[in-house]
């Protein structure tokens, strides 16, 4: 057994090269349309994924978001939005192995068909019951709210790849409940029921050992950070070692 600490952007990179290996995803790649919904964490599963299919030119992750999040004061946001979203490349859709560029969710909602797939970031992880919620504040549900159309009515699969810095203590029914309740301010919530994949999944998928979340934080750089605790054989723990330190040194994310 051994310890690591992860920063939000390693865990980043971890998850996407765990997706990017998915059986799941390989074995769906070169017949399936497979539609990677903009975020900055899908950034990162993008880049990985359209390496491994060597169609990464034209790729940049620096505006591959709708909405983000950044500190209190930043003069280029309202409400968590770029004001100027004339750079948003459009999500990256793989359809049959080739990545359609330009295209969004919005284009291709209505093709999905059962054994697609699609990946969405999420806001909110609850571990403990393995629940993930999406923040909304689009009138008409968003991405998330065209992705369910196909999800829930014709068995498109949903992954959701999300650091652990995203984690909430309450049920995220009852958070959505609250925040969706008429008269309240802000972002709406809505749960959903995709496959999560967090840096403990990711060492899993990657390495075979097994990850527990231990404890979190950290300064100068270190902020959001998680300490995990990693088991299994010495081969997996030496395997997830090198992982880890391979993309220990990520940067942090900019604009």
């Amino acid at each position: 057994m051994k310890q690591f600490i992860i920063t939000p952007a390693a865990g980043k990179r971890l998850i996407a090269k765990a997706i990017a290996s998915y059986k799941i995803i390989k074995e769906s790649i070169d017949t399936k349309t497979l539609v990677i919904i903009a975020g900055t964490t899908n950034g990162y599963v993008a880049e990985e994924i359209l390496s491994d299919i060597n169609q990464l030119e034209g790729f940049s992750r620096s505006r591959f978001f709708r909405g983000v999040v950044l500190p209190p004061g930043q003069p280029l946001t309202e409400s968590g939005r770029l004001v100027d979203e004339s750079k948003f490349p459009g999500d990256v859709i793989i359809r049959n192995g080739v990545w359609q560029k330009g295209l969004t969710i919005f284009d291709v909602v209505d093709d999905l068909k059962e054994g697609d797939i699609v990946l969405k970031g999420a806001n909110a992880l609850n571990i403990s019951d393995g629940q993930a919620g999406v923040l909304i504040g689009h009138p008409h549900g968003g991405t998330i709210g065209a992705a369910l159309q196909a999800v829930v009515g014709r068995r498109v699969r949903l992954i959701h790849p999300v650091g652990l810095e995203k984690r909430v203590n309450e049920n995220i029914n009852k958070l959505a409940r609250a925040l969706n309740t008429p008269g309240v301010h802000g972002a709406r919530l809505m749960p959903t029921t995709g496959d999560i994949i967090t840096e403990i999944e990711a060492i899993h998928l990657l390495t075979g050992a097994r990850a527990e979340l231990i404890a979190g934080g950290g300064v100068n750089g270190a902020e959001g950070s998680v300490w995990l605790m990693v088991k299994g054989s010495a081969y997996q723990v030496e395997a997830a070692e090198k992982m880890i330190k391979s993309v220990s040194v990520e940067p942090k994310f900019d604009l």
